[in-house]
């Protein structure tokens, strides 16, 4: 069947599945544009407020259903926008295809109006990049994309077509979709000696990262715990690997984790790491990290392992293979002396505990955690909230829980929360605060427009806090534009949208608006005033270990 290149576009993407994308157009991308109105009944696009926004939207798509995200953007500034996106896709392993339209191929490297080299400029964002030189390429390009960008360790491909070869016309034949290339299959050798330092430890911790929550483990993870009599923490992007309520989880561990959690893998004997990169928030100075446990690291990805920190055995291959045969093999066996000193973690952990209706980041996430169902998808930005939210927000199914971790994006939750709700067709939490919203409450139009099922909690400090208590308690008070004191009333902000907005000065306040929340139809804002010494503990100092943990911090007035 002939058709243009921007209907081969269209009708490759609902091929492969795709029923929602996220974008804004231009004049090079007008033409997809208009094969999209062709096929809205089949395929729905959302309009964002700005590029940037769009790529959160596929990538929180992504994270909350598991499907390939996707984003449209015209030439030049349009497709430069993604860039930040991409980049926050890349490094959190999010399968995403970025489509962008260019100007004619006659006027490639002519520095037209709008031109830019895309390709180029994400190249090293990008597990693979597309220049489209053929038309009949176009639709093998595509699905070849979708299938490198899900298949191994995933990630975004970018495919740029010219508007020529959008305009041009070829004959387009479906074709079923491919399988994920075949993933490595680790050696037996290997996964009987995994099993043999397992059996032999005494002090077993399981450090759960993405890569679980992608080879959907988090049963075999609990039951394999148990058989082991071992214990559970994970990095940022692990959480929701494995339910909150599971006994053996102490929850994230690392610069910001949880007191018991990163003590467990400080103490312990032999640390299993599932699909984690041991990042430097994680490990901190990589010569003092676990210095009593023998490692086994096992990832799909071979360039991860011994990147970052030395281990006793790596192992790559398909993490759900691999971990399975390595249960298989494990006898097991109680470890009554390690449950009773984690016992004793927990019970340190809990002396910390505020009053339950004091005005502070923990007791906002408690009145969260009794509204919301295990179905509830909670997104973040990035800075005090997001750890906050990691530390404390429960989660008893996987995807549930959309962050950027490896880019630290400030910005993403607005865009990734819209794209959560509309993968999850049911109201979602973002957690902000006043520094991470102000750079992308644009998206908040886009919300209102599409009636998004939302409830923003933004936690307002006036400060950009995680920098500030950088330098409370490592650069002497000096508060170098980290003050914001601006003049915002995000109540009336969220009002002027065509959102509704509350503000709340109690724990009793909250609970009862954000429960009101829920019964709007579309999105919601609810502002809730931090103080601004209010800090995320515990906390590891740059380049610091778990001998230098800080769990108490006093702030000179």
């Amino acid at each position: 069947m002939k058709m243009t290149g921007a209907q081969i576009i269209i009708e490759t993407l609902i091929e492969l599945g795709v029923t929602d994308v996220f974008g804004y157009p231009g004049g090079q991308a007008i033409n997809i544009y208009e094969a999209l109105y062709e096929k809205r009944d089949r395929i729905r696009h959302y309009l964002a407020a700005h590029e940037q926004g769009a790529a959160h939207a596929a990538d929180g798509h992504f994270r909350a259903s598991g499907k390939v995200g996707v984003v449209f953007a015209t030439s030049g500034p349009g497709a430069t926008n993604l860039v930040t996106g991409i980049a926050t896709a890349m490094l959190d392993s999010v399968p995403m295809l970025a489509i962008t339209g260019n100007v004619p191929r006659s006027l490639i490297g002519k520095d037209s109006f709008q031109e830019i080299d895309i390709t180029g400029i994400t190249l090293p964002i990008t597990k693979h990049n597309y220049f489209i030189n053929d038309i009949a390429s176009l639709a093998d390009s595509i699905r070849e994309a979708y299938r490198i960008a899900r298949s191994g360790r995933p990630g975004p491909v970018l495919i740029d077509v010219p508007k020529d070869i959008q305009m041009a016309q070829y004959d387009y034949e479906p074709q079923p979709i491919a399988p994920k290339f075949d993933n490595l299959h680790a050696a037996q050798a290997d996964i009987a000696l995994a099993a043999k330092m397992i059996d032999e430890s005494e002090r077993p911790y399981l450090y759960i990262g993405g890569g679980a929550i992608g080879a959907g483990i988090a049963d075999e993870i609990a039951a394999f715990a148990d058989k082991t009599d071992a214990v559970i923490g994970c990095s940022l992007m692990g959480i929701s690997a494995v339910s909150t309520d599971c006994p053996r989880f102490l929850g994230m561990q690392g610069m910001h984790g949880r007191y018991a959690s990163s003590m467990a893998q400080h103490n312990a004997d032999l640390i299993v790491a599932i699909g984690v990169r041991f990042s430097d928030r994680a490990t901190g100075n990589t010569a003092k990290y676990a210095t009593k446990a023998k490692i086994i690291h096992i990832d799909i990805d071979f360039s991860e392992i011994r990147k970052n920190i030395g281990i006793s055995l790596g192992i790559v291959g398909d993490v759900k293979d691999t971990f399975e045969r390595i249960a298989a093999l494990v006898q097991g066996g109680k470890r009554p002396k390690w449950m009773q000193f984690v016992d004793t973690l927990k019970e340190t952990e809990a002396s910390s505990a505020p009053q339950p209706d004091a005005m502070v980041p923990r007791n906002v996430l408690a009145c969260i955690n009794k509204a919301v169902t295990d179905d509830t998808v909670i997104a973040t930005d990035v800075g005090q909230h997001q750890m906050w939210a990691a530390q404390y927000c429960r989660f008893n199914k996987t995807r549930k829980f959309v962050s950027s971790g490896g880019l630290g994006t400030m910005g993403f939750g607005m865009g990734a929360a819209i794209g959560a709700a509309v993968a999850a067709k049911e109201r979602v939490v973002l957690i902000t605060g006043d520094g991470s919203f102000g750079m992308n409450l644009n998206e908040l139009a886009t919300a209102v427009s599409y009636r998004t099922p939302l409830t923003i909690v933004l936690m307002n400090n006036g400060v950009l806090g995680m920098v500030r208590q950088w330098q409370t308690l490592f650069f002497k008070q000096h508060y170098s534009a980290t003050t914001l004191g601006r003049k915002t009333d995000f109540v009336k902000l969220a009002e002027a949208f065509g959102a509704q907005g509350y503000r709340v000065s109690s724990i009793a306040e909250f609970e009862e608006v954000f429960q009101k929340a829920f019964a709007v139809d579309g999105p919601v804002l609810i502002e809730c005033p931090i103080d601004k010494d209010e800090f995320v503990l515990p906390m590891l100092p740059p380049g610091g270990s778990m001998d230098d943990i800080i769990t108490k911090a006093e702030v000179a007035k």
